[in-house]
């Protein structure tokens, strides 16, 4: 029997007041056909994405609409030129991050360019920023780039691999297509944590450049 929207309603509310890392007391919550949106304020910027991780770990959440809007309490108000340079210290000290990532910071906005080769070095340099006091907002433009060429073969095994150790799923259900390192994905999935791994395991492999996420999520009946 599929979950209603007022049951799922209550699955998200609970799942984000159990989170310890959240402050879920301004956090309003919407649910409508397995469409969840976060509507209110939160403390930090490391906090919107923790309320996002959370939502997407309860069964039936279909996609998601984060509007948190990030309201930095009086003490932890930072300018720009000392947000930048916590950005850059933190930067510099993460062996993962490549050198010549660079962070431009308006009005507590951080804004990252730069090329790195995997997609790991991009999402460590995204959350050194969401760690960073102060910060209200990121944009992130880092290019991965490779003189690799992914094999689709290769793509489609590493998916098929991390779908069928975290769940009895018939990992078929994931199409892969490869063209120029730009790796599409389609099909279905029935959770989020399905969906993360097949589009983590297609950044996985040596030569992606991008991945065109259109996987859907749709949960059992």
């Amino acid at each position: 029997m599929a979950m209603t929207d007022i049951e799922l309603h209550e699955d998200v509310l609970e799942e984000l007041a159990l989170d310890p890392r959240l402050d879920a007391d301004d956090i309003a919550i919407g649910v409508r056909g397995g469409v969840v949106t976060l509507m209110g304020n939160v403390p930090s910027l490391l906090q919107k994405w923790e309320a996002e991780a959370a939502v997407k770990r309860v069964n039936g959440v279909r996609a998601i609409a984060n509007e948190l809007q990030v309201e930095l309490p009086g003490m932890h108000v930072r300018d720009d030129a000392d947000i930048a340079r916590s950005v850059e210290m933190r930067l510099s000290s993460n062996q993962l991050i490549p050198n010549g990532v660079q962070a431009v910071v308006s009005n507590g906005h951080v804004t990252l360019s730069g090329n790195v080769h995997w997609h790991y070095q991009l999402e460590e340099a995204a959350l050194e920023v969401f760690r960073t006091e102060g910060v209200k907002g990121l944009t992130n433009l880092i290019v991965v780039e490779s003189d690799a060429a992914p094999s689709p073969d290769d793509v489609q095994r590493r998916i098929h691999g991390e779908l069928q150790r975290a769940a009895d799923l018939d990992a078929k259900r994931v199409h892969v297509a490869v063209e120029r390192g730009t790796v599409r994905l389609s099909g279905s999935v029935r959770t989020w944590l399905e969906h993360d791994k097949a589009v983590q395991a297609a950044w996985s492999v040596a030569g992606v450049r991008s991945v065109d996420d259109l996987i859907a999520v749709e949960p059992e009946r």
